[in-house]
């Protein structure tokens, strides 16, 4: 059986195959490059307390607008 092609794969299709396949390390290694290569996170220091959300509005909303869509 030949393995698909890594780099052609969406992020959501990749992420479907590793978990499928979680002994593959290939297609692991392939799906942590692709989301370092996507970056889509947000860095931000540790958080001490809920209220720290306050000084990160740009997390908050990408948050909110995640869970609405997953809903």
């Amino acid at each position: 059986m030949s393995k698909p092609n890594f780099k052609a794969m969406s992020q959501k299709d990749l992420q479907a195959y590793v978990l499928a396949h979680r002994d593959d390390r290939e297609a692991f290694y392939a799906y942590v490059d692709k989301l370092h290569a996507e970056a889509t996170w947000i860095e931000m220091p540790p958080l001490e307390s809920p209220e720290d959300l306050d000084n990160y509005p740009e997390f908050v909303e990408r948050i909110r607008k995640n869970s609405d869509s997953n809903s």
